[in-house]
Parts: C-alpha cells; structure tokens; sequence
C-alpha cells in the first residue's frame, strides 16, 4: 500500500498538463481499490471458511463498498477525464 501511495505522490510530481494528471491519479486511486478488493475478498473467503456470518456480512459489505467505488473511478474517465477535445 505504501507503494502504491508513493506512485500517486510521483504522479503528483511528474505530470503537468492537468488532464493527464487527472487520469493518472484515477489510475492510480483504482490500483489502490484492486488491492483492497483482493484484501477484503480474501478476508470474506477466510469469514466464510470459519463460519462467521457476522464478520462474512460486514466484511462483504465492505468489499461491495469497494467494488462500488472502483466502478465510479471507472466512470470518470470515460465520462469526464479521458474526454477528447
């Protein structure tokens, strides 16, 4: 995770043209959601494996919070960033 933090900071550093940055720092913030998707798919599957509903619901819940929030980033850049002009 702290590397992919220190990327978006270089990002930050190296892009000048503001909607290059743009799209930069959303794939950048998407390679952040994939990791904590994985995380928290894992930690679901183990949840499940040891039978513990509570923790699988709140952990599942948590992990289509992510999986929402990855859609999004996906959308702007199609709606927004990614815009020929």
């Amino acid at each position: 995770m702290k590397s992919l933090l220190k990327e978006a900071e270089e990002i930050m550093e190296n892009f000048e043209n503001t909607d290059a940055l743009d799209a930069a720092l959303i794939a950048a913030a998407q390679k952040i959601e994939h990791y904590e998707i994985a995380s928290y798919g894992c930690l679901v599957t183990y949840a499940k494996l040891m039978e513990h509903q509570e923790a699988d619901e709140i952990l599942s819940a948590t992990l289509n919070e992510e999986k929402e929030t990855d859609s999004k980033l996906t959308d702007i850049p199609m709606e927004q960033a990614n815009v020929v002009q």
